[in-house]
């Protein structure tokens, strides 16, 4: 697992800064590199093919796919089954004042429930060092 997949909603992204960048953060100490696809493409409305087509072209290069779901985003649970789908490991994680999500959480091999980004980066970490 060298790289890693962000599912996040497009609108959430600016706000979520933070996570991302210890997600990003912490991945790296392990070698892993995250790829947050809305920071990489930008698609119309009219080019829905060409995003999914695309989407599933990124899910498919990496190992890891992390959805991240403070709010419910069809996308990430489309992403998060897709990958499921394709043998990838799933990761759920959420703020604990996010609503749950009980399909995501359900289909994933590890959730992260946090109360600030510290709390993410030491789950993050102490799950990277169990499965090395």
């Amino acid at each position: 697992m060298k790289r890693a997949y962000l599912a996040i909603s497009l609108s959430l992204r600016t706000t979520l800064d933070p996570v991302v960048k210890t997600i990003q953060q912490v991945l790296a100490e392990h070698g892993i590199e995250l790829f947050v696809f809305v920071d990489h493409y930008h698609f119309s409305p009219h080019q829905e093919k060409e995003m999914m087509q695309q989407a599933l072209i990124e899910i498919d290069r990496c190992g890891l796919l992390i959805a991240e779901c403070s709010e419910k985003a069809i996308g990430v649970g489309l992403e998060a089954g897709y990958a499921i789908g394709r043998g990838k490991q799933l990761w759920y994680l959420r703020p604990q004042n996010a609503p749950h999500s009980t399909t995501v959480a359900g289909a994933a091999h590890k959730s992260f429930i946090y109360g600030n980004t510290g709390d993410l980066a030491d789950q993050i970490r102490k799950e990277l060092h169990t499965a090395i």
